[in-house]
């Protein structure tokens, strides 16, 4: 690693109306370098990073590349100065080829036709240099989340990036996808590339960072050598506190509130329930472990109301429901935590206040004679903001500036306000900070003990164990018999995972 620095930001300084999210920031990048930039959800470090690729104008404040200023507000200045940026939602196009999403904006528009040849040629040099696999002729909507985010690290790296940003690189990967990502990380450093690497995963940050800069409410307020610190004081200095892990107690499982009876489902996102009987009791969570794309999102959508069953029941409180819906989901107190919370969990370009009403904007609290009482939904927009504690300009403020960490806490008061019976929560803590994610543990808990049924998805093994009372695992469309937390092994679990267990899997 060099000393001489490659990228230097200055007194970085930005807001978004009263709310300032970058305070007179500075740091320095060197060559062979792997910079952590850690905090909370909202901290500002997506606007210091997109004010550094060009996509946000600073309100003062300077950024030098290789010694030479960075105009601001130019994202093609940011690429020819060998800047790279893959965005923790990936920018690609679902009907092209990788092919032809790397190549794209490369070569001029007049140009009579693209050489795909060499182009085909580059990436597979690079491809074999860096470990990033991918076949160029795939169309992009058949790849895997993990593929995907090889070709926009090819994508960088076509455009010859010295300097690469990933933003929460790990949030949708699994286990193994995150090791060959950080085996393609020391490839790239051993290289010579510099990377600034955006996580809230305090144990990824320990193995792959040299240096780490820590933002709080839009200031550095720490700066250390990742060798010379640990997970404890960094999760201190992320959110100004010791973090305490949510307290589990001993769960008092009442009469059961949602049945699930030998149902079946057409394929979703690339499974599909298979003969699945499952039951959520009052005051209970349900873990449901898996890999992704086993039938987790098929049985989400199914509770959901918004996937229909081709064979099975479903009963709520004892008795069978008939059109199973996402309105006769709602009305049968069945809430939802989705797990993609910009997709399916909000509207962008519609305001907070919209998008907090948006599942009940036709009940009787919202709605006086066929109009919406904004008067009640702008009150309720504000009880949510003061009491998950969200970091927005206003209610009226459009929810795609929110950060992703505030943008779920509304999305999780807005499922838990009004005391549902059953709650849905598919991967609730993906991409949050480690304060937020304690956050929405003691939320769920909470829930618990006052009765509710939570049935809980997510791929985050530590997370299942540390809250459920029962466990379950989901590999190709069908349920492990449940266990007891504590009575099955993470080996065990992963066995499951994988299907190598050889367990039938039968009624849950």
């Amino acid at each position: 690693m060099s000393d001489t620095p490659v990228l230097r930001l200055s007194g970085i300084s930005k807001r978004f109306g009263p709310l300032r999210a970058n305070d007179d920031i500075s740091f320095d990048l060197k060559r062979g370098e792997v910079i952590a930039l850690l905090g909370e959800n909202g901290a500002g470090k997506t606007t210091l990073m997109n004010i550094l690729f060009g996509h946000y104008v600073a309100d003062a404040g300077t950024v030098e590349a290789f010694g030479e200023p960075l105009p601001p507000g130019d994202p093609r200045a940011a690429l020819d100065a060998g800047i790279g940026m893959v965005h923790q939602h990936f920018t690609l196009a679902d009907n092209m080829t990788v092919q032809e999403n790397i190549a794209l904006g490369t070569q001029s528009l007049w140009r009579a036709r693209l050489d795909r040849a060499s182009v085909r040629q580059r990436i597979a040099q690079l491809s074999a240099d860096f470990g990033l696999a991918v076949d160029p002729a795939a169309t992009v909507s058949t790849l895997s989340v993990g593929e995907r985010q090889r070709v926009e690290i090819l994508k960088a790296l076509y455009r010859d990036a010295r300097i690469l940003i990933l933003d929460e690189p790990t949030a949708v990967l699994t286990p193994a996808e995150t090791d060959a990502l950080f085996r393609t990380l020391k490839l790239l450093v051993a290289k010579g590339l510099s990377i600034i690497f955006i996580s809230h995963k305090l144990h990824e940050v320990m193995a792959v960072s040299d240096r780490v800069l820590v933002l709080r409410a839009g200031r550095l307020v720490g700066e250390c050598e990742t060798a010379s610190t640990d997970r404890k004081e960094l999760a201190a200095l992320m959110v100004g506190q010791e973090v305490k892990p949510a307290e589990v107690s001993p769960a008092n499982v009442g009469a059961p509130l949602l049945v699930l009876e030998g149902v079946s489902t057409a394929p979703y996102n690339g499974a599909a329930l298979d003969d699945v009987s499952l039951t959520l009791s009052a005051g209970e969570i349900t873990g449901l472990a898996g890999v992704s794309g086993n039938g987790q999102a098929a049985l989400a959508a199914l509770i959901a109301g918004t996937q229909r069953a081709t064979g099975g029941r479903i009963s709520v409180a004892g008795r069978e429901v008939a059109g199973w819906s996402p309105r006769v989901a709602l009305d049968h107190g069945v809430a939802r935590i989705p797990e993609d919370r910009h997709a399916v969990g909000t509207i962008g370009d519609m305001s907070v206040t919209e998008n907090v009403i948006a599942e009940r904007y036709g009940s009787p609290r919202f709605s006086r004679m066929g109009f919406l009482d904004w008067k009640a939904a702008r009150h309720f927009a504000e009880k949510i903001i003061a009491d998950y504690d969200v970091k927005c300009p206003s209610p009226e403020a459009r929810i795609r500036l929110l950060s992703g960490g505030n943008m779920q806490k509304l999305i999780l008061g807005r499922a838990l306000d009004p005391e549902p019976a059953v709650i849905l929560a598919s991967q609730p803590t993906r991409g949050l900070d480690v304060g937020a994610v304690a956050y929405v543990h003691r939320m769920l808990l909470a829930a618990r003990e006052r009765g509710a049924a939570v049935l809980l998805i997510s791929e985050d093994l530590e997370e299942i164990l540390a809250l459920s009372d029962r466990i379950i695992v989901m590999s190709k469309g069908r349920l492990s018999t449940p266990s007891a937390r504590g009575e099955r092994s993470i080996r065990e679990l992963g066995e499951l995972m994988a299907g190598h267990s050889g367990e039938r899997s039968d009624a849950a």
